[in-house]
């Protein structure tokens, strides 16, 4: 009688099927392309060989997402013969933690990754007619990334596992760090950055290899590389969100090895995004757009290879394994296969023109570029110090905050007074006159802003002591409101020209002005949502934190907040049971709202998480825990934070989601379409008399 044919037996066969389909995409592509580049013949004509080859790599999307299927099954259906199933999940784990478990742990983390790649190279060949032999070199290099992938989990982290023995009635559970709302979607947006990074890298690969002639291949890859870091942008600020609402320190950067890890190709990203126009406006930065391009992928593989290797320390790191033996020689293939092309190709990259002047957009991209690197420098040297120290003394050495602090405060900084400057300067030379014209109302408003700021109580002559910190909130503030004014006056002289020649409404005409020229700005949208980031984040040198043990009826004070314990309760249900305060807020003598901070101890899994009570302002977040008990008394320990301005934070991010979404639109048809599409318009013509075009 032939054996049931069980969903982890059907995940593990759908894994080999998608390995042999991804190699054969690989192999048939890589043949089919050496044929048409030397225009030779084989067995198979090769137009034919690659389109056999396109379909394998959309077969191959098929069955990862059947195998990606059968695990989710499994930890639906509770099938704990699965090793995987019973070490991340348990009955009474609520059914979106059920889903989540699909990434909890390194087997299905990499699993998604292949899934997700798979998905990514899905698009790319049902849309290769945009550029079809373009699109071939793409899709066979996405299978080659791929194949790895899936050796990687056939083979090294197999999730399909069985138990051996006698299959347990219950799981261990899923790990309580991973039990809030935001660890549902916080690691897909993160590996959907990472995995995004991909795309690009194989299209930049791909056109340097065959040295395709013009610029499309930035325009495509420029698309890609923003869905990239669009995704990774909302996964970095997920993970930020939940560090500050679960891990209960008063925080939400620390600066962690995987934290940096996923900040290194955002950086990377972020500088392609910035010199990518200088490419195509000017052809300029050749080199470096490729470089910018291949160093986003490579770290994003590095950032991965330490998230699971155990080279580095973690709360967010997967277990210690051996799976780093099979990322080093990825990597080390990756950077061969990027220098190998490049050396071979390197004429091909030969900037069409010259800085011409030093005030010009063309040189606040070059020192966009430098800085933005440096930073990125600082924080890989930062994150791999342990990893070299252990290498040639024997003994491992960290690098705490403070060193990434004194480094990337003042980069931070230098990078917000490049974005209120870098638009307002004109293509290859801007004249003194168009600077002081362009420079008063902004650098006004930085003036104001400063005073008022002083006035307030913030002092900057602090950088003279040991506590540079209020020195750079003031600078922050102070840029700020330079950068704002001049994102505004941007704004503000488009739509005053719409406005005239149209006379639609202000409002109406900003949204006309947008739509023409989405890329510019939603860019503006962008760079405000930074702007409002960095204020949020300015806030963190004015943090205040009290701790004390509290009895009934006792209170503490943190600011202008008193808290008052009312009670002390425990509560239990079948995933975990917790014990919790419950406090009443003062503000001023005046009652505000009552905050409830726990400690949640998870049966299945035998370990504790935090729970925060937060009250959330647009001046400050009152961040309550409760800390456990006192040793020696027996009474429950309050720590409360005040954390100013951290609510601007999440509100930049929101906006700056919003303006990415806004520059990934295409741009208005001019007139709405027909005859008038071709019609000159006059104010398109007096936005360009004035430098304005679009950047």
């Amino acid at each position: 009688m032939k054996p049931e044919l069980n969903m982890p037996t059907f995940g593990s066969y759908a894994l080999l099927l998608a390995l042999v389909l991804s190699a054969y995409n690989l192999l048939a592509g890589a043949i089919a392309l050496r044929q048409i580049a030397t225009r030779s013949r084989g067995r198979f004509a090769p137009e034919r060989l690659a389109e056999t080859a396109r379909r394998a790599g959309i077969a191959c999307f098929a069955a990862v997402t059947c195998a990606a299927f059968a695990l989710v099954w499994a930890a639906f259906t509770n099938d704990f013969s699965v090793a995987y199933i019973l070490h991340h999940s348990n009955r009474a784990l609520p059914w979106p933690y059920k889903f989540a478990a699909l990434w909890s742990g390194q087997e299905g983390s990499l699993l998604l990754w292949a899934w997700l790649l798979a998905g990514y190279g899905f698009v790319v060949r049902i849309r290769h007619k945009v550029d079809v032999k373009l699109s071939a070199y793409a899709s066979t290099i996405l299978a080659g990334i791929q194949v790895f992938f899936l050796l990687v989990v056939n083979f090294a982290a197999p999730p399909f596992a069985l138990v051996q023995g006698t299959v347990p009635h219950d799981g261990f559970g899923l790990n309580p760090l991973l039990q809030y709302p935001e660890m549902v979607i916080h690691p897909p947006m993160l590996y959907l950055g990472y995995v995004g990074f991909s795309v690009p890298f194989a299209f930049a690969l791909g056109a340097l290899m065959m040295r395709y002639p013009g610029e499309k291949w930035i325009s495509i890859t420029r698309r890609w590389t923003m869905v990239g870091w669009l995704f990774l942008t909302c996964g970095i600020f997920l993970g930020a969100h939940w560090a500050y609402q679960v891990l209960g320190w008063g925080g939400y950067w620390g600066w962690d090895p995987v934290e940096n890890a996923s900040l290194m190709p955002w950086i990377a990203g972020t500088a392609f995004l910035h010199s990518v126009m200088m490419q195509e406006k000017r052809g300029m930065m050749k080199k470096w757009n490729v470089w910018l391009i291949f160093s986003a992928f490579l770290l994003a593989i590095l950032g991965d290879m330490l998230t699971r290797s155990g080279l580095v320390s973690s709360v967010h790191a997967f277990a210690q394994s051996s799976i780093g033996n099979w990322f080093w020689p990825f990597l080390v293939i990756c950077i061969g296969v990027c220098l190998f092309t490049y050396f071979l190709n390197r004429d091909h990259l030969k900037s069409d023109h010259k800085l011409e002047a030093l005030v010009s957009r063309e040189s606040s991209f070059l020192f966009n570029n430098v800085v933005l690197m440096a930073a990125c420098f600082t924080v890989l040297w930062g994150t791999l110090f342990p990893v070299l120290s252990e290498f040639v003394q024997g003994n491992k050495v960290t690098v705490s905050a403070p060193f990434y602090d004194r480094v990337a405060v003042p980069i931070g900084v230098f990078l917000l007074f490049l974005t209120g400057v870098g638009p307002l300067l004109a293509w290859r030379s801007t004249s003194m006159r168009s600077i002081r014209k362009n420079l008063i109302a902004p650098s006004i408003a930085a003036l104001l802003t400063g005073i008022v700021v002083i006035a307030i109580g913030v002092r900057p002559w602090s950088i003279f002591t040991s506590t540079p910190g209020p020195f750079y909130a003031w600078m922050t503030f102070v840029l700020a409101a330079f950068v704002t004014t001049a994102i505004g006056s941007e704004f503000l002289r488009g739509a005053r020209v719409i406005q005239r020649h149209t006379g639609k409404n202000f409002f109406a005409s900003i949204v006309h002005l947008t739509r023409r020229n989405t890329r510019r700005y939603g860019g503006y949208l962008v760079h405000f949502g930074v702007v409002v980031i960095f204020i949020g984040l300015a806030g963190s040198a004015f943090n205040r934190s009290v701790e004390k043990t509290l009895d009934f009826h006792q209170s503490m004070t943190v600011g202008p907040y008193r808290l008052e314990c009312l009670d002390y309760s425990e509560d239990t249900n079948p995933n975990y049971d917790s014990e919790y305060a419950l406090l009443n807020v003062y503000r001023d003598g005046k009652y505000v709202t009552q905050l409830d901070p726990a400690k949640r101890f998870y049966q299945a899994s035998q370990q504790t998480s935090t729970i925060v009570a937060e009250r959330s302002t647009p001046e400050w977040d009152l961040y309550v825990v409760y800390a456990g008990q006192d040793p020696q008394t027996g009474q429950p320990i309050i720590r409360a934070h005040l954390n100013p301005l951290v609510m601007w934070i999440w509100v930049g991010v929101i906006i700056v989601v919003f303006g990415t979404l806004v520059a990934l639109v295409p741009n208005m048809q001019a007139g709405g379409g027909g005859a008038r599409a071709n019609e000159k318009r006059p104010e398109e013509r007096e936005l360009v008399a004035a430098g304005k075009s679009g950047s």
